[in-house]
């Protein structure tokens, strides 16, 4: 392992402060994982958090699981460590917390660093893959600790407490975009939800039919003005049909023709019994209705 930033005053950076201090640099790597250290610094200390991790790595490689590749963002305030293609930040390292950085001379691939996490307060050593690029990621690293050393010094130590709010405020802006993401989760949900009761829903304007009132027995009023052939329907059925009358004269056992009120004209009787007559052709139709209901409700018991 090899101790990445050194403040010589003859070292020579791959990049311009320029690029660091008000842009970033991206690399892209694969990332191994980070895991808690019990030291801030060392090589053994990163020596042991490497050989743990590819173990773990290997164990998820026979498992099927692929190394995930992130993208690195290098800068004068920190390390971000993107997802590539969401550039969603799954980690971000304030350059102030990060303690110590190094590339592994026995593997060149690997190369790693030490930050302190700022909410558990616990070293965690990240550990990543890059096949070309890791010596050249790791000396990045230190140009940056090298830019913002010389900016502290220039500013008098304000600057460092600037960048501090500006980790503070990042780091809110990044909650409040996971928030905002799960919102918008839930308002999506509540559209699906919203959108399937209205297809279930009945359209608007459509009556649902009621049944007609029934009295204490169950039957449906008779109604003068209703004639018999737009009565409703009871249970599915329509109700039987009013018996024909025969045009054949019976008559009783004296000889006589019988007395049938609904074949008198009204010019038989005089205007008060001709009402009369009209009240009991009114009280006969209802009986005859009412008796037919009856019949029918016998039959289906």
């Amino acid at each position: 392992m090899n101790r990445a930033f050194s403040r010589k005053k003859d070292k020579t950076w791959m990049h311009t402060p320029e690029a660091l201090s008000k842009h970033f640099i991206p690399y892209n790597a694969k990332f191994l994982g980070s895991t808690e250290v019990e030291q801030p610094k060392g090589t053994e200390v990163v020596r042991d958090a490497v050989r743990k991790l590819k173990f773990a790595r290997h164990i998820k490689k026979s498992e099927g699981q692929k190394i995930p590749k992130v993208e690195l963002q290098i800068s004068i305030y920190g390390v971000k460590i993107l997802e590539p293609k969401t550039k969603e930040v799954q980690h971000n390292c304030q350059l102030h917390r990060i303690s110590f950085c190094a590339d592994d001379k026995t593997d060149k691939r690997i190369f790693t660093f030490i930050c302190k996490d700022s909410e558990s307060n616990k070293h965690l050593c990240y550990v990543f893959d890059s096949e070309k690029c890791a010596e050249e990621i790791t000396l990045t690293i230190g140009q940056a600790f090298d830019l913002a050393y010389r900016k502290f010094l220039e500013s008098g130590g304000k600057d460092v407490e600037t960048r501090k709010q500006i980790a503070g405020l990042q780091k809110r802006i990044q909650d409040l975009e996971t928030e905002n993401m799960e919102l918008k989760n839930k308002v999506q949900d509540l559209e699906n939800q919203l959108r399937i009761t209205q297809v279930s829903a009945p359209p608007a304007g459509s009556m649902t039919p009621k049944s007609p009132s029934t009295d204490i027995f169950d039957m449906i009023p008779f109604s003068p003005i209703s004639h018999q052939s737009s009565m409703p329907t009871r249970n599915g059925t329509q109700p039987p049909p009013l018996p024909s009358r025969s045009t054949e004269i019976k008559r009783d056992l004296f000889g006589a023709e019988p007395f049938d009120p609904f074949n008198c004209g009204a010019a038989d009787f005089p205007p008060d019994i001709q009402s009369k007559l009209d009240e009991m052709q009114f009280i006969y139709g209802r009986i005859q209705t009412d008796t037919n209901y009856m019949k029918l409700i016998e039959k289906r018991q």
